[in-house]
């Protein structure tokens, strides 16, 4: 499809996620089209809005203002939808994250990563789609795929097979440079301004690593983050009734629970604990925003975590019998390993009734580190999944 659509010379859009991995993949992309010979004028590029995703009335009438006939959408989760847009066109899904063979737009071509592990980024995909492309692909994109590939995965990922061989990238750049962007790029869509076409812009214009890295405004963005990931993330846990749930609550217009989910992920300990649950009540009016993690702690047990059908047991549950039906298709988000999603408030309070959250019972704060995690470099960004 991605030579058609050179060929045919046709409008384009590119809808990439707002992330590192997601805008990789964009870049990766928008690269290889411009190598195949197709003009930059005729392609666009559309970012979500805040708190929405591409099946929303709202974002499709966007995307169909721009009157593509060919439309890439990378790493915005997938779901059983309608077509993208009304209009006549071609579309395909590259992505990574939880889903089943149903789960795409209509008419829509599908490539998921995520029942063949090691599941492959979206970054990684895109880019080995578009690496026989053209033998230039390679030079202008391995730097990306990298950034976007340590985004989700994090930066001690090892590229071993059936990942790439990617030495000849490590020797041009730094871990350090790729690890440092990353941060970077995460930075911009996490502030209360969500300035994703910042990060965008940054990725398009870069020809290695350090050119992000000079990035006044990604520079910015990144300490007006940290400082309010510093903020929020001394609050206190209150523990489910079985201690297998331990949730922080926050208030921030920015998009910083998953930042600090996994910041407790790695430093909260209870022989039971199986999830890291914080909840931000400020990012979306009306709206709880949250994100899970599994701790370290509960990683190597003999059964495997798996948030999304624990949150889903959980909400099944309710007395109503039709919670999850109500929490909408936002709930349980993502991948089995960090998950989240976007619920009512009253919705989500449902759900902590379920889970006896503040309760006393099985105590979990026994065998926690009673003091917050310490603070961290900006390697902090480096968080793996989004949602």
């Amino acid at each position: 499809m991605i030579l058609e659509c050179a060929k045919a010379k046709k409008r384009t859009l590119i809808v990439p996620d707002k992330d590192a991995d997601g805008l990789t993949s964009g870049v990766i992309l928008y690269r290889t089209l411009s190598l195949l010979g197709l003009e930059e004028e005729l392609v666009d590029v559309h970012l979500v809005e805040k708190g929405t995703n591409i099946s929303i009335e709202s974002e499709r009438l966007s995307m169909a203002s721009k009157e593509p006939e060919f439309i890439f959408v990378l790493d915005q989760g997938s779901r059983r939808t309608p077509p993208v847009i009304d209009t006549d066109h071609k579309a395909i899904v590259i992505d990574h994250h939880h889903a089943t063979l149903e789960d795409h737009p209509e008419r829509a071509l599908f490539v998921n990563a995520c029942n063949s592990p090691p599941v492959a980024t979206s970054s990684l995909l895109t880019y080995t789609i578009c690496m026989p492309l053209h033998p230039k692909v390679s030079a202008q994109c391995d730097f990306l795929c990298v950034i976007g590939t340590h985004g989700d995965l994090g930066n001690t990922l090892k590229w071993e097979p059936p990942f790439p061989d990617m030495k000849e990238t490590f020797k041009k750049y730094t871990k350090k440079a790729i690890n440092d962007a990353v941060s970077l790029i995460n930075a911009p869509r996490r502030t209360a301004t969500y300035d994703v076409v910042s990060a965008w812009q940054a990725l398009l214009a870069a020809k290695q690593p350090s050119d992000v890295l000079r990035n006044n405004r990604l520079l910015s963005a990144r300490e007006e983050v940290n400082a309010e990931v510093e903020r929020c993330t001394h609050t206190a846990p209150k523990f489910s009734h079985d201690s297998k749930v331990a949730v922080f609550r926050i208030a921030s217009a920015a998009q910083v629970h998953p930042v600090i989910a996994t910041r407790w992920a790695g430093h909260l300990q209870s022989p039971k604990l199986e999830i890291i649950l914080v909840a931000n009540e400020g990012y979306l009016p009306d709206k709880v925003n949250f994100s899970c993690r599994i701790p370290r702690c509960a990683r190597s047990r003999d059964s495997p975590v798996n948030i999304i059908e624990s949150l889903k047991a959980v909400a099944a549950q309710s007395e109503s019998g039709n919670l999850i039906d109500r929490l909408g298709e936002n709930f349980a988000r993502g991948h089995k390993e960090a998950s989240g999603g976007i619920v009512g408030k009253d919705e989500f309070d449902e759900l902590m009734k379920i889970l006896r959250v503040g309760e006393k019972g099985q105590s979990g704060s026994s065998k926690k580190q009673e003091s917050s995690p310490a603070k961290q470099k900006n390697t902090l960004m480096n968080y793996f999944g989004k949602k």
